[in-house]
């Protein structure tokens, strides 16, 4: 998994890592029409994984996929939280999914590294990208478009953390727009005299 971060178009730097997360939380079925899950095609889940370590002809196994979309839809819990209670059972959910998972401290030339000891390598490498993102205080930054029809993840990239749409072209001009009529279509309505 390449370690290096990338800067966003607002200058913001995007995490090592976050953006595979988001590939990965994409490959859900989601959006209107609902898009299929990216993770059945053995080709499409090994370009999703692939930055998560796997070497080159690496076959990914049926029980390591149940794994990953395990731990994929506990994660989506946490960033579709509506609330606190919700997003808290959606962590639960992610801890109680990488139980399996342990990992060491190694020493070495005055760094300290995590090295993954047991469990699911997969879930491990995944479940040590979202540590780093909650550690570094980014985890936010991860969400879910505004538009209901859609419901892509994307990383915010906004200095304010206030981005809503995965894409503005797409999604948010299309919500502005839709809001637009629908203010003209009141009132127009409103403004009609009663006879």
């Amino acid at each position: 998994m390449s370690g290096a971060e990338t800067e966003g178009r607002t200058g913001v730097r995007v995490p090592a890592g976050a953006p595979a997360l988001v590939a990965l939380l994409n490959s859900r079925p989601h959006a209107t029409p609902v898009l299929p899950d990216t993770l059945d095609d053995p080709e499409s889940a090994w370009r999703i994984l692939g930055p998560f370590g796997l070497s080159g002809g690496e076959q990914v196994s049926d029980e390591q996929l149940d794994a990953v979309r395990a731990l994929r839809s506990a994660l989506m819990t946490v960033v579709e939280g509506a609330d606190e209670e919700h997003t808290a059972r959606g962590w639960e959910a992610v801890t109680a999914t990488v139980e399996s998972v342990t990992f060491r401290h190694v020493f070495s030339g005055g760094e300290v590294a995590l090295r993954q000891v047991t469990g699911h390598p997969l879930v491990g490498r995944i479940a040590a990208v979202v540590a780093r993102l909650v550690q570094d205080d980014t985890w936010s930054r991860i969400r879910v478009c505004g538009n209901e029809r859609c419901r892509a993840v994307f990383y915010d990239a906004t200095r304010s953390r206030t981005q809503r749409w995965h894409s503005y072209d797409l999604c948010g001009n299309r919500a502005n727009v839709a809001a637009y009529r629908a203010r003209k279509s009141t009132s127009r309505t409103a403004a009609k005299p009663v006879s």
